[in-house]
C-alpha cells in the first residue's frame, strides 16, 4: 500500500452522533460527494455493516468495489478492499474520533488507494485528498445539520 492521505476536522457533536452518520451507508450519496451508491451486503453482530458495495465517481477515479469494515465502538472504524474494481486494486482507510476538551469531536480520516491502472503518484494523492476533504466537510455538514 502506498502513502496515506490524512486530514482532520472538528465537528460540534458527540462521537456517537458522528458514528451514526458514518455507519449509515445508504445515505452516503446525500453527503459524501463522490459516492454515487452504497449498498450494505453484510452486517456484524452489533448491526453495523461489515461489507459494503460502493459506486464511486471521483473524476480520475471512477469504479465499483466492496469494502470490509472493522468497528471500534464509537472511537473509530477501519476498512479495506474485499473486492477490487476495474480501477481500484486496494483501498484502505479509517475514521478515528476523539472527543475534544470543551466539546466537539476531532475526526481524522486516512485513506490510501492503489490502482490497477498506471497513474502518476501526485495525481493519485490529489484524488485521495479531494475524497478525504470532501468526505470530512460533508460529514460535518450532515452531523451538525441534524
Amino acid at each position: 500500500m502506498a502513502d496515506r492521505t490524512s486530514s482532520s476536522i472538528t465537528i460540534g457533536a458527540a462521537r456517537s452522533s458522528i458514528m451514526a452518520v458514518i455507519a449509515d451507508f445508504p445515505a452516503y450519496p446525500q453527503w459524501a460527494g463522490q459516492v454515487k451508491a452504497a449498498e450494505i451486503l453484510e452486517t456484524e453482530d452489533g448491526g453495523r455493516a461489515s461489507r459494503v458495495r460502493f459506486v464511486l465517481d471521483a473524476g480520475v477515479i471512477s469504479d465499483e468495489y466492496v469494502l470490509a469494515y472493522e468497528w471500534d465502538g464509537d472511537a473509530g472504524v477501519s476498512w479495506h478492499t474485499a473486492e477490487g474494481g476495474r480501477m481500484i486494486s486496494a483501498l484502505t482507510g479509517s475514521y478515528r474520533l476523539a472527543e475534544r476538551p470543551g466539546g466537539g469531536t476531532e475526526v481524522t480520516y486516512e485513506l490510501a488507494v492503489d490502482l490497477k491502472v498506471p497513474m502518476i503518484g501526485m495525481i493519485r494523492r490529489r484524488a485521495e485528498k479531494v475524497i478525504v476533504d470532501t468526505a470530512l466537510k460533508g460529514l460535518k455538514r450532515r452531523v451538525e445539520g441534524r
